[in-house]
């Protein structure tokens, strides 16, 4: 009996001991993992959000580079699931494990969301030199001319291959993919007349649309863009079509859930701040914010869309 009332007492006095030493959420630097090289969409975004994260959280929120894709977001999988690591999560996430062989993870198995902070609509463009002024028009050239049309994309997988093979398959047309290794040489080709058609971002290719040298035919969200209100949505002459490039933030599996709600808090009110939503709206993108819950089903539902299409269209790395 005395064995037994010592060894509650020593139990009760261990957990006093851990509650009162146990350092607050957050307590050292948070590794801001961005799987990919700087200057793109992924490390700009994060480098957007990171200052203004390591403010509320009063912590320093550091950004690092760890290209390429599967190699930064395995680390992320493989960390210690405390809070100490995010990844920035972008549209190609769900993605790799389709493209490529042997990824050491699984998107929907490995992570678990904080939020879904934006999404940003496409432009389906070509270069102005074509002499075409609108979606029917170039459909109509790609038909008469089988085959011999092409696209340009930033990779296999990436948002604007994925979009160039939705709008293939919905307009019942046939265009030679070519793959660039990154945004900036696909964006080159297209102004330079090398390609006839593109989807990117329209924060990429708005400048470009508004110089002349692009034309755009469509945006590839259900409803018109602000900054493009005279461009109609593709969706307006195929119903139902929709692509859009996305970010977010996840971390480990098995990350406690008050840590979850806590950084899902801090992320979702630094978008919502007028100078971030303003950065970001001025590049076309839309603020979302939601909970971990709606990221998580978000990627989900993804990974079951467009792994679909690569399986069925054959689209390898």
């Amino acid at each position: 009996m005395h064995g037994l009332k010592y060894a509650l007492l020593v139990a009760v006095l261990a957990g006093w001991l851990h509650q009162g030493h146990a350092q607050p959420y957050p307590s050292k630097p948070i590794r801001y993992i961005v799987p990919s090289s700087p200057g793109g969409v992924n490390d700009t975004s994060a480098r957007v959000l990171a200052p203004r994260l390591s403010e509320r959280l009063a912590t320093p929120v550091v950004v690092e580079n760890r290209p390429p894709n599967q190699v930064g977001t395995a680390q992320v999988a493989k960390a210690a699931p405390d809070g100490y690591t995010i990844l920035n999560t972008l549209d190609n996430f769900p993605l790799t494990q389709f493209l490529m062989k042997d990824v050491p993870y699984d998107a929907t198995r490995d992570f678990a969301g904080i939020s879904l902070l934006w999404r940003a609509p496409q432009i389906a463009a070509i270069p102005a030199v074509r002499g075409i002024k609108d979606l029917a028009e170039f459909v109509r050239l790609a038909k008469s001319k089988a085959g011999s049309l092409n696209y340009g994309a930033a990779g296999a997988g990436t948002s604007g291959h994925l979009a160039g093979e939705l709008f293939k398959a919905t307009a019942g047309i046939d265009l030679q993919v070519v793959q660039y290794k990154g945004a900036g040489p696909a964006l080159a080709a297209v102004l330079g007349g090398h390609i006839d058609f593109i989807v990117a971002t329209v924060g990429t290719l708005l400048p470009h649309i508004r110089s002349g040298k692009l034309i755009a035919l469509g945006v590839t969200s259900p409803q018109r863009v602000r900054q493009l209100a005279s461009v109609p949505a593709v969706a307006e002459t195929y119903p139902g079509f929709e692509i859009q490039g996305w970010g977010g933030l996840s971390v480990p599996v098995g990350t406690a859930p008050d840590i979850i709600r806590r950084l899902n808090a801090e992320a979702v009110r630094v978008v919502a701040e007028a100078e971030i939503r303003r950065v970001f709206e001025d590049q076309g993108y839309e603020i979302v914010g939601g909970t971990p819950e709606a990221f998580d089903k978000w990627i989900a539902a993804e990974s079951q869309k467009w792994g679909r299409m690569i399986r069925e269209r054959g689209i390898k790395n």
